[in-house]
């Protein structure tokens, strides 16, 4: 599977150093469901995909919504297991990350964000 490299380019911060892409029907399907975890510097970009839930999640995530042209349109911290959600409006593709990660990078709405090979 090929992992990627997500920084921020607008705050000069990494938000994921190796996460997983999840492209197929069955992949974007499952996301991170049934996981114990999800390990500092990981993540899954769900692409195409413009909303998510939590259910059948065992832990927190913070959640990237970005648009085609790799901008945030939308913002959740530490989403809690069990929990539906509507997403963004002009969201493309969502990046789930551990919960935290959102405050660390001091990532907002608006800013860039770069996805290059790991």
């Amino acid at each position: 599977m090929k992992m990627l490299r997500i920084t921020n380019h607008t705050r000069h911060t990494t938000l994921a150093e190796a996460c997983e892409q999840a492209r197929s029907f069955v992949a974007r399907g499952r996301g991170l469901m049934g996981r114990t975890d999800l390990a500092p510097g990981a993540g899954m970009l769900i692409d195409p995909c413009s909303s998510i839930h939590t259910f059948f999640m065992r832990f927190p995530i913070d959640v990237v919504f970005i648009n085609r042209a790799h901008q945030v349109v939308g913002l959740h911290t530490a989403m809690p297991p069990g929990r539906p959600y509507a997403g963004a409006r002009g969201a493309r593709a969502v990046i789930e990350l551990p919960a935290g990660v959102i405050a660390a990078s001091r990532t907002q709405i608006g800013d860039q964000l770069e996805l290059d090979a790991a």
